[in-house]
């Protein structure tokens, strides 16, 4: 089977396969803050790590139905701060809950009832029952090209200026995923949950 982007359907594919391919990819669930105050928490399937030196992310925000921006981008463009906070198996169904619609100024946290926890480097909190979470302040936002007809994404490039992790995640100086199981975004509506965990070493230089 080959075909081009957007011709799926004609290819007998209900849905774009991309999303499917490309997994599993980590989900960013990002907690933001507005300049009047309000805060937003809202899970991204579009992210990912980017850089170890210096510590980067990035996560992308689709086009929105209107013209106005997403509330995430919104905030981040009027703060230049945000916050990136993992999503444990145990927080899957809180985590979904955030991913409705709400209107700007309602909260997230509230409606999947989070506790929400104070950050160091910035005044976004994070989700005080995440096994961890990255304070981050914006570096980029890069417009993406625009597809025909269509409104293009946004991309958001942040740096990450603090680390929290939970003690009890944390078994011989490492941070053990097994112990809480992050989510990971599939295709379609699918997610997987990493529980099974092994070790391969590099090849020696001969």
């Amino acid at each position: 089977m080959y075909f081009q982007p957007g011709e799926h359907k004609a290819a007998g594919l209900s849905f774009s396969p991309i999303k499917a391919i490309i997994s599993p990819r980590p989900i960013g669930w990002i907690s933001s803050r507005g300049e009047d105050g309000t805060f937003n928490l809202a899970p991204y399937s579009y992210f990912n790590a980017i850089s170890e030196s210096p510590p980067m992310v990035i996560f992308s925000s689709a086009p929105s139905e209107s013209s106005q921006h997403k509330d995430t981008l919104r905030n981040v463009i009027e703060t230049e701060e945000f916050v990136v906070n993992v999503v444990s198996s145990a927080l899957g169904d809180a985590m979904n809950i955030t991913s409705a619609g709400l209107s700007y100024g309602e909260s997230e946290f509230a409606a999947a009832n989070l506790e929400m926890a104070d950050c160091k480097t910035v005044s976004v909190p994070r989700v005080a029952t995440s096994p961890a979470a990255l304070e981050c302040k914006l570096w980029k936002i890069v417009e993406l090209p625009k597809p025909d007809h269509v409104n293009g994404g946004v991309m958001i490039i942040g740096t990450i200026t603090g680390i929290h992790i939970d003690d009890s995640v944390i078994k011989d100086g490492k941070v053990d995923v097994k112990a809480y199981q992050p989510l990971a975004r599939l295709g379609y509506m699918d997610y997987g949950r990493i529980s099974e965990v092994f070790t391969m070493q590099r090849p020696s230089k001969k």
